[in-house]
């Protein structure tokens, strides 16, 4: 609670301190927030403004100890893990565009072809760079931000600060979840690398018929550029799957914010 007045001034800014380690946590991996062009200190202001916001809605004890305690270490390890929790589920969901990307890029001959990511940092294809900068506008048109944030402020009502522990059964969930990010990524790739795949059926037929044509400069100017058409074609359809992934996403985050 905000105490009215100057009164305990102090102790009240080393609550808010304490409440920001979560969404401070989660705001180093989740998407947009998380990405490697975000100021730190924009991160630092957000963490801070949800915890004033959580302390608001919940009250926790603090560790009365020395700064380096087992009972602080213990504090602050559950508040990172479960904020770390949080955000990793979003980008999860998130990851599996990147996956799409991949496939379609490999199968297009357009693997090569990499720019750096402003979210990561590092290098990703080129069509998987378009689906990650996609992906990011859908999950700002859904506010997927703003239910990320409220699933972080929320989970201090249903685990409070001090015990905030992952049990057996959210570990597993997450690693279970993990797993569907593969099928995702394939399903959100797989109007474009179907028909990617019928082109080099085609190319491979030419190859048997006339052995004399040039694959390499007959084959590929034609699975780019069917690949791209194909990107245009099938958007609406991959839109649809990159949201219901993402979706997956924030609904994973907010089953481990309630605790499960």
């Amino acid at each position: 609670m905000i105490l009215s007045g100057f009164a305990d001034v102090e102790s009240q800014v080393w609550m808010w301190m304490m409440a920001m380690i979560r969404p401070g946590a989660a705001m180093v991996v989740t998407p947009v927030f998380g990405a490697a062009n975000v100021p730190v200190q924009i991160r630092i202001i957000l963490a801070f403004m949800i915890g004033m916001v959580a302390t608001n809605s919940v009250s926790f004890d603090l560790p009365t100890d020395s700064a380096i305690t087992l009972n602080n270490m213990i504090f602050v390890m559950g508040e990172v893990l479960l904020g770390l929790a949080i955000g990793f589920a979003l980008q999860l969901g998130f990851a599996s565009v990147l996956i799409a990307g991949e496939t379609i890029s490999n199968a297009m001959g357009l693997g090569f072809a990499s720019m750096a990511d402003p979210q990561t940092g590092q290098s990703t294809p080129v069509i998987g760079q378009f689906l990650m900068i996609v992906a990011t506008l859908l999950l700002l048109a859904i506010d997927g931000h703003l239910m990320l944030i409220a699933a972080i402020v929320e989970s201090y009502s249903a685990l409070p600060p001090g015990f905030a522990f992952l049990g057996p059964e959210l570990l597993l969930g997450m690693v279970k979840f993990g797993g569907t990010l593969f099928s995702m990524g394939l399903l959100i790739a797989l109007p474009v690398g179907g028909a990617l795949i019928l082109i080099q059926f085609v190319m491979g037929f030419l190859a048997r018929t006339a052995p004399a044509l040039n694959l390499f400069a007959v084959g590929i100017p034609v699975t780019i550029t069917a690949g791209l058409v194909m990107l245009a074609i099938t958007a609406p359809i991959m839109a649809d799957t990159i949201v219901q992934s993402l979706g997956m996403g924030l609904n994973q985050a907010v089953f481990i914010a309630g605790g499960g």
